[in-house]
Parts: C-alpha cells; structure tokens; sequence
C-alpha cells in the first residue's frame, strides 16, 4: 500500500525535522543532508531572482555559508524550506544592494560576456523578457509574483515566507500585473 501525496509530504517533513535537530546539535552529517536537499532550490530560486549564473552560484554559495550558523536559531515555526526560502531572498537582497553601491561595472561586463543560461533551459524570448521586466518591478512586488508564478506557491505560502499578511501578497501580485502590461 503506497502513501499518497501527503502522507509523502508529510513523511518528508519529519525526515528533514529529524535532520535539523541533528544538525542544530553539530551533526555534520546531518547537516550536509540539509544541504544537499535544499541546494537545487536555493539555486534555482536565487537564479530567479538575479536572472544569471554567476550571481545565483554566489547567492547559494552564501546561503550555504549562512545557514552553518543560523541552524540553531530555527526554531521550527515554519517549515524547514520556507525558512531557507526567506534566508535566500535576503542574501538576493544584500547582494542587490551591494551591487547598486558598486555601480554599473558588472552590467557592462555582463553584456560582454553574458552569463545567461538558465538551471532548467526555458524557450523563447518572450519568456525571458517577462521575467526580466518582473526583476525589475518594485521589490516586494517582484518577490509576490516569483513566489506565486515561479514557485507555484499559495499566496497563503508566499505570505508566510515574505513576512506579509495573504492578502497583501495578492495586493502585490494585482499591482505587479498592472505594471507588467506597461512594461511589456
């Protein structure tokens, strides 16, 4: 008798709990476990949000770093991914920042030699001119539109990583749909 999509989930959960006690108690094993789990969506979710390599592979890279010393704040309010979730989106931020204080150097590098490639390879220009012009909108309104439509979350989840109330999130989402029509 197979579990069903659940009861998986749910059994998933408890695994990655398990490994998180671990870790918190210096398991490095454990910890590595964790890593290894959640690396490819740390990647792919920093990639989203920088739209290229380089930039992502840092991001992860840090993330990595950043979460060896914060394991032990977790202190399992939410679960393990969405708190990881809402960790990469700062380090996207910090770097974002970090970047506008440095200038533009890197934007002209980076139409030299562009670094474009994507961790799933998605078709068609079109497809790239939309989310270039959602990295582009203001900041929350981007981050409500990524999580929606590029992570396929519930506003509820969406919510609930961004530190926002349900119905702000679909406020952002609204207004960002408003915005891409002028943009696009």
């Amino acid at each position: 008798m197979g579990l069903t999509a659940a009861g998986a989930e749910e059994a998933g959960e408890a695994l990655t709990r398990a490994l998180v006690v671990r870790a918190q108690n210096g398991d490095a094993e454990a910890f590595g476990e964790l890593l290894a789990d959640q690396y490819d969506r740390i990647y792919r979710t920093a990639w989203k949000w920088c739209g290229n390599r380089s930039d992502a592979e840092d991001v992860a890279q840090d993330v990595c770093v950043k979460l060896g010393s914060v394991i032990a704040q977790f202190d399992g309010r939410s679960a393990f991914s969405s708190w990881v979730f809402r960790i990469t989106l700062n380090m996207v931020r910090d770097m974002q920042r970090a970047g506008k204080r440095r200038g533009r150097h890197a934007d002209a590098y980076a139409e030299l030699a562009p670094d474009s490639q994507r961790p799933e390879q998605e078709d068609g220009l079109a497809h790239q001119a939309l989310w270039d012009a959602v990295r582009r909108l203001p900041e929350q309104q981007r981050d409500a539109v990524l999580l929606v439509y590029a992570e396929d979350m519930s506003h509820a989840a969406a919510a609930e990583i961004m530190g926002i109330k349900e119905a702000t999130v679909s406020f952002h989402v609204h207004q960002a749909r408003k915005t891409l029509r002028g943009l696009l």
